[in-house]
């Protein structure tokens, strides 16, 4: 009976241990698996922890990139701002200056049409008296015509020296301007003087004056033609003097229309055929 006293105990005790061992195991798991889970949280929050910084650094990062972007986009605005700005200014002072041009033109322009519509009004007045002008003009043409008929009445043909019937003589200058326009003679006037002492060339011939008197009006002068010297000695004013000159003998004729005190004017006449002076006989 006291041998099975003793054992109960025993075993008792036994559990206990057993029940001890078993709670620190349990309490040895617990504590070991708390110890990983915490290391395991401690690694994923380390591991959360640098991806939330790369992920902080990698957005500041773009944060910069788009500041910068900003930046330089808001400084080509600012630059395009300034530019467009400034050609607007630059097209506001052109514009300014072609209105100011304009005026200016515009101002010339109603200027010039004031000044051509007076000179338009002048000119206007200037042809009336211009119309006066051109009756009165057709009235001297009119009686300039009547003299000139009068002038050819009065030109006559006579008698030169030589015995040979002259061509229309004239007496006054009125009747050699008659003679030069009727064209039928080649005309060269002529002023000789007693003073030259050589002969002076008219025409294609030459002539001296040897001796004059005004009161008379009679002279006497030397015709140089065809290398000879043919002498008119006292000789009338307003009388032909005629002598044939040249290959073909053909009439000259001299006609002293004045004189008086040391020379005489007249004119030579020679044929429309006659050679001229400058031009070679072929």
């Amino acid at each position: 009976m006291e041998t099975e006293q003793v054992s109960a105990p025993a075993e008792e005790s036994g559990e206990v241990n057993s029940l001890k061992i078993a709670g620190i195991i349990v309490v040895v798991i617990y504590v070991l698996g708390s110890a990983y889970f915490m290391y395991d949280m401690n690694t994923r929050l380390d591991k959360l922890d640098q991806q939330q910084k790369a992920a902080v650094t990698a957005a500041e990062q773009r944060n910069q990139e788009l500041l910068g972007r900003l930046g330089m986009t808001q400084s080509s605005l600012e630059k395009s701002a300034s530019v467009l700005q400034s050609k607007l200014t630059k097209a506001q002072r052109d514009a300014a200056a072609r209105a100011a041009e304009l005026s200016k033109e515009e101002q010339q322009t109603a200027q010039q049409l004031q000044q051509s519509q007076q000179q338009i009004s002048s000119v206007s007045t200037d042809l009336g008296g211009v119309k006066t002008e051109l009756t009165g003009a057709k009235g001297d043409i009119t009686a300039t015509r009547t003299d000139l008929d009068a002038t050819k009445k009065k030109l006559e043909s006579t008698i030169g020296d030589l015995g040979v019937q002259s061509g229309l003589i004239a007496h006054t200058r009125d009747d050699l301007e008659v003679l030069k326009h009727k064209g039928d003679r080649n005309i060269y006037e002529f002023t000789l003087s007693k003073s030259t002492k050589r002969p002076t060339p008219v025409g294609t011939i030459s002539m001296q004056l040897k001796k004059v008197d005004a009161k008379k009006g009679k002279f006497t002068l030397d015709v140089m033609s065809d290398d000879r010297t043919i002498t008119k000695k006292d000789k009338n004013v307003a009388e032909p003097l005629q002598f044939y000159s040249g290959r073909d003998r053909m009439l000259y004729e001299v006609v002293v229309l004045s004189a008086d005190k040391n020379s005489i004017s007249g004119y030579l006449s020679t044929p429309k055929n006659a050679p001229q002076p400058g031009v070679i006989a072929q």
